[in-house]
């Protein structure tokens, strides 16, 4: 297929048995299943993520996204008994008390909605996109929003995982929708592929002598939003706050130095990775926002290596792995993944793509 046909949304789309959506983690973590595509050769092969460190070379670096997904769902009443549901989106720069949120069900602000414990959220405004602005009152002791989120929030699964739950909510949602290097809050989402990391796999990784890094972005909602637009140059990206710590840039520029290769671990790091690349594929250190959408044509500069899920159909998610190893490829891994009968999405299985 022409770059020129990489640019419209077909190029993007593929059907999926269902039975094929995972609705729950594996068992292990690193007992998922790995599909390593080798680009030069176009070679594919079947493994285990747990196998991940026989790909890896001592002067290689992997760079793991560090956010950690916070209890972003919240459910309340109107006054009226209406249930809504809320999605915690961002907090405003300025007031760490003001939200931008996406909820169910029709509000018309100015409104109060009616939270656990005598919490009360202030609708203030509709804002871009249908969100909404709200103003938290916390009830009397509690210090903070983070604290009541922790006691009565819920992890945000993605859609089609609470779709094929049937609502259903699982308690090990917490644990298992998390990686287990999580630190910086900030995450509606979680990065996928940083899943099927384990403490050991980490620490048989680090043996070899292999650089590990971090950055941190944290994910938002939109990551599940598909594209609707026809052409994929037309579709706008939701804003992302990324960090890249002096060290990790440092380490960057060691692995450049030494010959080795840059693996992000997941989309996001691969986006917080190219949004602070030099020509050179160093990176600079620092934080901010980015709104990188990289599509096929797109010329990676600090990425050589990347370990991802299997994405949703028409998603941007989709569009960076295609730039990343080729249309063609892709389309064909996908294939093969789906006569092999991978695990699809968030708690399926994965690729690395070298």
């Amino acid at each position: 297929m022409s770059l020129e046909n990489e640019q419209h949304l077909a190029a993007y789309d593929y059907s999926l048995d269902p039975s094929l959506i995972a609705a729950s983690p594996a068992a292990e973590r690193d007992q998922s299943r790995l599909l390593v595509y080798h680009r030069k050769r176009e070679k594919i092969e079947h493994r285990r993520f747990s196998s991940l460190p026989e790909y890896l070379h001592p002067s290689d670096l992997l760079v793991l996204n560090d956010t950690r997904v916070f209890p972003a769902r919240l459910r309340a009443k109107k006054k009226s008994g209406g249930r809504i549901e809320l999605l915690l989106l961002r907090p405003s720069v300025s007031d760490r008390d003001v939200w931008e949120v996406m909820m169910t069900g029709k509000v018309t602000p100015p409104v109060d909605l009616l939270l656990e414990e005598g919490a009360i959220a202030h609708v203030v405004r509709e804002i871009d996109g249908g969100h909404k602005e709200i103003r938290f009152e916390l009830p009397k002791g509690t210090p903070d929003l983070n604290a009541y989120l922790e006691r009565w929030g819920e992890v945000p699964l993605p859609p089609y995982i609470v779709k094929k739950r049937a609502g259903r909510s699982d308690t090990a949602d917490r644990e298992r929708y998390q990686t287990v290097y999580a630190k910086a809050s900030g995450s509606a989402a979680a990065p996928t592929a940083g899943l099927h990391f384990t403490d050991a796999l980490l620490e048989e990784i680090r043996r070899k002598e292999i650089q590990i890094a971090t950055v941190t972005l944290h994910v938002g909602l939109g990551t599940f939003q598909p594209m609707r637009e026809e052409r994929i140059a037309d579709h706008r990206m939701h804003r992302e706050w990324f960090q890249i710590p002096l060290e990790t840039a440092e380490a960057v520029k060691g692995a450049r130095r030494s010959g080795g290769r840059v693996i992000a671990v997941g989309t996001t790091a691969t986006r917080a990775l190219e949004s602070a690349s030099r020509p050179d594929g160093t990176v600079q250190s620092g934080a901010g926002e980015t709104e990188l959408f990289i599509t096929p044509g797109y010329h990676f500069k600090a990425v050589d290596g990347l370990i991802t899920n299997f994405h949703l159909p028409k998603s941007t998610l989709l569009v960076l792995v295609s730039a990343f190893a080729g249309g063609e490829a892709v389309r064909a891994v996908y294939q093969e993944a789906i006569r092999e009968r991978y695990r699809f999405y968030s708690y399926g299985d994965a690729t690395l793509i070298l």
